[in-house]
């Protein structure tokens, strides 16, 4: 447990008053967050370097940490991030219309762009697998990420992400283990949305809890332990019954506690 930091991602708390915040994640039992530095949230993108600090110094009033920011990676949100001493921007990388290898390449150029701005300010950029149209695998993710100095390009390997595309835990997190610079917690399985009768068949991907996804949570946390891993555990709060969301976090961090124990 002394190694591990516990996260949640704050996305579905988006009016809540800081302080509230604070209160809530702290009564939670998380170490810190990551904070969705979007429009309509308590900081947006265009008020990081004030709004950022800001709220770092009102969370740590109650020992909450920003251990990330899931935001585009602007410069703006660089200085802010590294004004407010907050050490990692979440992005997710985009397949487009012009196919899977035509988008990569493209996206590495970005990347190439974007590593003077982590050099400047201190601030990683970690880039998270999804599902659809994303880079959605450890392999994926690897080949991505693997040519980049990990100091200042790492890999945010997604439990159910990697479940939904089929991996086995042991093998995601070891094909990115060179550059993993977080882990996030989340399950996730599919369902079949319509009956035998249908012309073809509808899968659609349902989120749960930790304990009733594809991804299996005590392996995860077994591997992490074993190779003795040291960081930042965030659970995302991402659930497909959202009106239940604040009963299945308080589960589910207690459920991921008790595996790391």
């Amino acid at each position: 447990m002394d190694n591990v930091q516990f996260s949640v991602f704050t996305k579905p708390w988006k009016k809540i008053p800081v302080p509230q915040l604070a209160e809530f994640v702290k009564g939670l039992g998380f170490d810190g967050i990551e904070f969705p530095l979007r429009d309509g949230y308590q900081v947006n993108p265009d008020n990081a370097e004030n709004g950022l600090p800001e709220l770092v110094s009102h969370l740590a009033d109650y020992g909450i940490r920003v251990f990330s920011v899931a935001s585009s990676p602007d410069e703006q949100v660089f200085a802010g991030c590294a004004l407010a001493g907050v050490p990692m921007i979440r992005i997710m990388i985009n397949i487009g219309d012009d196919g899977y290898i035509a988008s990569e390449q493209r996206e590495m150029k970005r990347l190439e762009r974007l590593v003077p701005l982590c050099e400047r300010y201190g601030v990683k950029i970690g880039i998270q697998q999804h599902y659809g149209n994303c880079v959605s695998d450890a392999s994926g993710l690897r080949h991505l990420v693997s040519q980049f100095n990990s100091e200042y390009i790492g890999a945010i390997w997604d439990a159910a992400h990697d479940a939904l595309a089929g991996q086995q835990p042991e093998y995601g997190l070891d094909i990115v283990w060179n550059h993993l610079c977080m882990v996030n917690l989340k399950n996730a399985f599919y369902m079949r949305a319509n009956g035998p009768e249908a012309e073809v068949a509808d899968w659609q991907r349902y989120f749960t809890t930790g304990k009733h996804g594809l991804a299996s949570w005590p392996r995860i946390a077994s591997y992490l332990i074993r190779r003795n891993y040291r960081g930042v555990v965030c659970l995302t709060a991402e659930y497909t019954d959202e009106q239940a969301t604040e009963r299945l976090i308080r589960e589910d961090i207690q459920y991921a506690k008790s595996l790391f124990q």
